[in-house]
Order: C-alpha cells, then sequence, then structure tokens
C-alpha cells in the first residue's frame, strides 16, 4: 500500500494556519507571557466581557462543542489563566479569569485588532482573498456537505 498522506490538498492550508498562529504566538513570547496561546485569546476575551460563565455558556458564545470547551479549558485552567469553580448545579462548572489574565486582557484585545488589520493588510496583496475563499467554500458546502462529498468517494 503507497502512503495516501503523501498527497494533500488540505495539509498547506493547515500548515499555514499554525505558522500564523505560531507567529501570533511569537507576540506573546516576545512579551514573556508564559501559557497563552492564539486559540486561547477568544474564550478569555469573552469571559472578559460577559464576566464568568459555565463551560456550556461560553460553548455557545463562540460556537464550539461542550466537549472541545471543556478540554480547552483544562489547558487553560493548568497554564493558570482560567479558574473553575462548581456552579449552580453537580454537573456544571463556573470558569472565570485569573489575576493572571485579567492583567493580559488589554494586551490580547489589542492584538486581536492588530492581527485583524494585519490580515486585512494581507488580504490586499492577494488576488483573491482568503476572506473570500472562505466564504465561497461556505457556499459550496451549503449546496453538498463535505461529509456527504467524502461519503460519495468512499462508495
Amino acid at each position: 500500500m503507497e502512503d495516501p498522506t503523501e498527497q494533500s490538498l488540505w495539509r498547506p492550508l493547515h500548515e499555514l494556519l499554525a505558522r500564523m498562529d505560531g507567529e501570533i504566538g511569537r507576540i506573546y513570547t516576545d512579551r514573556a507571557i508564559q501559557g497563552l496561546k492564539p486559540t486561547y485569546v477568544r474564550e478569555l476575551l469573552q469571559l472578559h466581557l460577559k464576566g464568568p460563565m459555565t463551560i456550556t455558556e461560553l460553548a455557545d458564545a463562540i460556537g464550539r462543542t461542550h466537549s472541545a470547551l471543556s478540554q480547552k479549558v483544562a489547558a487553560m485552567r493548568a497554564a493558570g489563566l482560567v479558574r473553575t469553580v462548581p456552579g449552580a448545579d453537580a454537573r456544571s462548572k463556573q470558569v472565570t479569569l485569573t489575576a493572571k489574565s485579567r492583567k493580559l486582557v488589554e494586551l490580547l484585545a489589542a492584538e486581536w485588532r492588530a492581527t485583524e488589520e494585519a490580515l486585512a493588510e494581507l488580504e490586499a496583496e492577494l488576488p483573491y482573498p482568503m476572506s473570500q475563499v472562505v466564504s465561497d467554500v461556505e457556499e459550496a458546502l451549503a449546496k453538498k456537505s463535505f461529509h456527504d462529498r467524502i461519503a460519495e468517494k468512499l462508495r
């Protein structure tokens, strides 16, 4: 059997996004911020703006699954960025910012805005903006899901 992973249309996109996230991560490293990942910023800003939330509320606020957010909250807790306390019932946990992350929120908001500005600048250099690619892919997937496309190829 040949290695099917040798050929990939998908991998360059993943690698590009990982490199860009790595560049954002360097902003934190430059400022000696430990444990902060670019993938935590949206959640931290939501907690700052909306106050403590359950994992379910936070997942809903950013459009992710409870399971995915539960894992991310555990990682952010290990990094000292959030803490969890029992929620209204025994099954829920309330997520709050720590003193460490509260000190960072102004920088995180500024970094978010700067990242958006840098992306707009990058898009202006491209013949076909990334945001248009995303819109076009979403439109095509609305007509036929990615699942259906893959399942069709497996028949």
